[in-house]
């Protein structure tokens, strides 16, 4: 059977010449501070977003412009933001503290185990002051091996719109693709650390904060924008076990903040119970499963307008949703 790497590949191998990314290949290095900054907390982070973002898009706004043009309606492209998850009408919230004693209890027997790597698919939204946002989505696969080596395949690619043209940001401004496109494939080799996030996270609430902590926010104690934050940048590089989903889910439940809102189908169609943090600006909603309380998703939206971006009040700024 083939893994999930071959099904990502699909009819896209990699060039001979090996992965690109735009007219070069990916910096491992730089995805990384960029992915820091995509999901800096507050107005600020959003903002160095915003301007790095509009680096990318404003030299490339009557292309895309006219490459939208040229698909045609019938194969247009996912450029406007998704929108909000909807919490489904009539259903009963589940409190996190209650969510947490699921958790602590599909953990009994210790399985599933953590596993170092991941599997996510990201939709960002990349904003100018010259062209409407255009929404990135892209689907990531990291696979570590026994030397302590490990792969990474990112694609472009939109399960709300299958089958269709994605646009996605290479060196030169942001490009139309088909669905499925190889961004990047590359293999790293063995790495050794043991900072976090790359070493192995805890599984008792009090440990993991500390460790969430020093991954994300060394000087300063967490909030709970800051702690979401945290858990974002962990499952980014951790497949968690059925402990440290416990461990994750009573740290959420302890930290305040977080209010049940009622079921959601969340974009990869799983049911999921929603909690939403309302913030300066932005809400987040955690989505988690209701039977084993391990996070599904986290999207944030955009609670105030800001025209000079083309931001409007209830627009999908990110979503990451995490596969095992």
């Amino acid at each position: 059977m083939p893994d999930e790497l071959d099904l990502l590949r699909g009819a896209n191998p990699v060039p001979a010449d090996g992965p690109h990314f735009g007219d070069g290949p990916l910096d491992h290095d730089a995805e990384r501070r960029l992915n820091r900054l995509l999901h800096g907390g507050g107005p600020f982070g959003r903002r160095r977003t915003r301007w790095m973002w509009s680096l990318a898009t404003v030299a490339v706004v009557a292309a895309t412009a006219l490459a939208l043009l040229l698909v045609g309606p019938n194969t247009a492209p996912a450029v406007a933001a998704p929108r909000p998850l909807l919490v489904q009408a009539g259903s009963t919230p589940v409190p996190l503290a209650r969510m947490a004693e699921i958790a602590e209890a599909a953990a009994a027997d210790g399985s599933p185990e953590l596993r170092r790597g991941t599997h996510v698919q990201t939709w960002s939204m990349g904003m100018s002051e010259d062209a409407p946002p255009i929404t990135l989505p892209v689907e990531r696969v990291v696979r570590w091996r026994a030397d302590a080596s490990h792969t990474e395949l990112v694609v472009a690619t939109d399960p709300q719109h299958p089958g269709r043209p994605v646009l996605s940001e290479g060196d030169d401004g942001t490009d139309l693709v088909e669905d499925g496109h190889v961004i990047s494939e590359q293999t790293f080799g063995p790495s050794w650390s043991d900072a976090p996030p790359e070493s192995p996270p805890p599984h008792d609430p009090g440990l993991l904060k500390a460790y969430l902590q020093e991954t994300q926010y060394p000087s300063t104690a967490l909030t709970t924008r800051e702690l979401l934050d945290a858990v974002r940048v962990l499952l980014d590089h951790w497949t968690l076990g059925a402990r440290e989903d416990a461990a994750v889910a009573r740290l959420l439940a302890d930290a305040g903040g977080l209010r049940p809102v009622g079921r959601v189908t969340d974009r990869l169609g799983r049911p999921g119970q929603a909690y939403v943090y309302d913030g300066r600006g932005s809400r987040q909603m955690l989505i988690m499963d209701p039977v084993t309380g391990a996070v599904l998703g986290l999207e944030d939206t955009a609670t105030t307008a800001e025209p000079e971006w083309g931001l409007k009040a209830g627009d999908v700024m990110d979503y990451s949703a995490w596969m095992r």
